[in-house]
């Protein structure tokens, strides 16, 4: 309960810090294009461009390690791209203002990518215990297959040990409920190791 509660607060913190640095970052980015050129739609789609870019470059490299595949390098590439754009655009819009002026500009666009990236480990990380999950139901099957022989060769032991030493074979009941197994199981195994009577 308390890793579900973690991990729910932190998501909700990722995405307030995300939706606050998207809109300051659309911002700085749609005053840059308007201020060289471009008005109307133009304006206003183009900033959208960048941090769609980073958002589908993120989510393809998300899927990709999901399937324990490696990640495509056309993603790797725009996800870089898309970063250097916004944190570009943003530092652009606010070096009129001096350096301390570029780097507050460049804050939003620096805390979206980073959102990004810890939404991305939050899906990971919330996708890891499913995996897990799967893996332990799949995998009972072979260890029941690895005891049953140990287990015959056990019987089987214990009885060729009573055959070289004093007094009478241990009885196939007797092996039947020290392994907790059916006596016609227990005839099979001694049966499958005597050697075949001559006529």
């Amino acid at each position: 309960m308390t890793d579900r509660l973690i991990r729910i607060t932190t998501a909700l913190a990722v995405v307030a810090v995300a939706t606050v640095a998207a809109v300051i970052s659309y911002r700085h980015a749609y005053e840059l294009v308007h201020s060289h050129g471009e008005s109307g739609p133009t304006a206003r789609l183009v900033p959208f461009t960048v941090d769609g870019l980073i958002w589908a470059a993120s989510m393809v490299i998300l899927d990709a390690s999901r399937r324990k595949h490696p990640a495509p390098p056309l993603a790797k590439w725009s996800l870089a791209v898309g970063i250097v754009a916004t944190v570009g655009a943003n530092v652009a819009h606010g070096v009129s203002h001096g350096p301390i002026g570029a780097i507050v500009s460049a804050w939003p666009a620096l805390a979206l990518v980073g959102s990004f990236e810890l939404l991305m480990t939050l899906t990971r990380a919330a996708a890891s215990p499913d995996l897990t999950q799967d893996e332990q139901r799949t995998e009972p099957e072979h260890p029941r297959t690895k005891v049953e022989r140990p287990l015959e060769e056990a019987v089987l032991d214990e009885y060729r040990a009573s055959l070289r030493g004093p007094g009478r074979p241990v009885s196939q009941r007797h092996l039947a409920e020290k392994y907790a197994i059916d006596r016609r199981k227990v005839k099979q195994i001694i049966a499958s190791a005597e050697p075949p009577t001559s006529a």
